[in-house]
């Protein structure tokens, strides 16, 4: 565990975020290995089914996400303060009550699957093997939710190596399973989808293990409850923001989905191999601005508001590198990436139209940068309703936008492109304009 309140931000920021950039690649390679299994080895409509899962599953995904941030602030800034009592209660509430959360909503996904598919126009030719996929996803939500809560607490406790430790198992594991389930046993797209769900599972059982038994180790003279019912709600008051967050996103590429569905299976199938090397530029930006929320939230319980300061800019900077990094890697390899979803005849098609999807977002890759920087801080410090504005701005806009572009303005595949960027010019100038008014300063849990 790692008291981040003393020491070098540079160095603090960098050693802690190296593992968690190794850790975003692996987590990334779990989704584009499972979209390059069905598109290589089985055909490109099981592509399409993938593709098509992807905006229901992002809404339980977000809840996921959304949950553990609650969680791992109120750890970080109690671990800030030394209240390593209130480190365990904190542990053990948050895990009992994600526990819960996962199983009503795995009950309340797998009754939702179907219509939720038809609500989005999914194609008659893929929906058999979209739905199959969907459900058993859905049969591993639990092991998703314990895992993204592990993962959280670790970051929020100055750990980012351990959860390198069981994501570097988990993919390994995952495309073993993926290649002998739909290679050599034949299972189709269901054995991509039981791939993820098995290794994912024993991941997450390691890695809450883990954490438990290191946490019980802190010294602490206070009192630890398995579950405290009065911290709870201080968790939910800042993980609720978080999931709506998390899930206006998940909306909105629902939303688009609908779009994309309407253009045929050879664009479903584009715009998901186009989507998850989006995804993976994305997230690989957003490794130093993730650290800088632990490194915020402890620094912001100490009362260090300097060195918040100090971190943002380094953060920036760092992700700014990457960005650039990003768009030569795009510029000179981007068709050859996206060719590795598809063998088929239609391969030239799906290149052809997932490349026009990178040509137009990779330049406002900088927007990103920015803004999850401001984010991580607002997110750090507690400010989880300015947290929340930013991105429902960002969202909000661009699917009113992909609708007027694709339905108003008859601009087709390319509205939805243009839709991304616009989106982010708003969602950015929101969140640097909510930084610099200070809030997150005051909001300490």
């Amino acid at each position: 565990m790692n008291d981040m309140t003393r020491g070098s931000p540079l160095r603090i920021l960098v050693t802690f975020s190296l593992p968690m950039l190794v850790s975003m690649i692996f987590q990334q390679m779990y989704s584009v290995v499972d979209t390059i299994v069905a598109g290589r080895f089985i055909s490109a409509n099981a592509l399409a089914a993938v593709g098509a899962s992807y905006p229901i599953t992002t809404l339980f995904i977000a809840f996921a996400t959304g949950a553990s941030i609650g969680c791992s602030v109120v750890v970080s800034q109690l671990f800030g303060r030394r209240d390593y009592a209130g480190v365990k209660t904190a542990t053990c509430t948050a895990t009992l009550s994600i526990l819960a959360l996962s199983l009503v909503l795995t009950v309340i996904g797998l009754l939702a699957a179907d219509p939720l598919l038809r609500l989005i126009e999914t194609p008659a030719k893929i929906f058999t093997a979209t739905s199959m996929y969907l459900k058993v996803y859905l049969l591993g939500l639990v092991f998703l939710f314990l895992y993204n809560t592990a993962t959280a607490l670790f970051q929020g406790l100055g750990d980012s190596q351990t959860p390198l430790y069981f994501l570097i198992f988990s993919s390994v594991l995952n495309i073993t399973l993926d290649l002998f389930l739909v290679i050599r046993c034949g299972w189709g797209v269901l054995g991509v989808a039981w791939a993820t769900v098995i290794a994912q599972g024993v991941a997450s059982l390691l890695a809450i293990a883990t954490l438990v038994r290191r946490v019980l180790k802190l010294e602490s003279d206070g009192p630890v409850r398995r579950f405290d019912p009065g911290m709870l709600p201080v968790m939910v008051r800042i993980a609720v923001p978080s999931v709506c967050q998390q899930s206006f996103v998940s909306v909105g590429v629902f939303l688009v989905q609908g779009l994309i569905n309407s253009f045929g299976e050879i664009t479903i199938a584009a715009f998901a191999a186009a989507l998850k090397v989006n995804t993976f530029a994305c997230m690989t930006m957003n490794t130093l601005p993730t650290a800088l929320t632990s490194f915020a939230s402890q620094n912001i319980g100490a009362g260090k508001l300097d060195r918040v300061y100090r971190g943002l800019k380094i953060s920036i900077i760092f992700a700014l590198v990457i960005e650039v990094l990003a768009n030569l890697v795009l510029l000179v390899w981007g068709g050859d990436i996206i060719g590795l979803f598809s063998t088929d005849y239609d391969r030239q098609a799906i290149v052809a139209q997932g490349m026009q999807f990178l040509r137009v977002c990779a330049p406002f890759y900088c927007l990103i940068a920015v803004k999850n920087c401001c984010d991580s801080v607002l997110r750090g410090g507690g400010a989880m309703g300015q947290f929340m504005a930013t991105t429902f701005a960002d969202l909000f806009l661009r699917v009113i936008i992909a609708y007027v572009l694709v339905r108003a303005v008859g601009m087709g595949y390319a509205g939805v492109c243009w839709s991304y960027p616009i989106g982010w010019v708003l969602g950015t100038a929101l969140s640097v304009v909510f930084f610099k008014t200070g809030r997150w300063k005051l909001a300490k849990v």
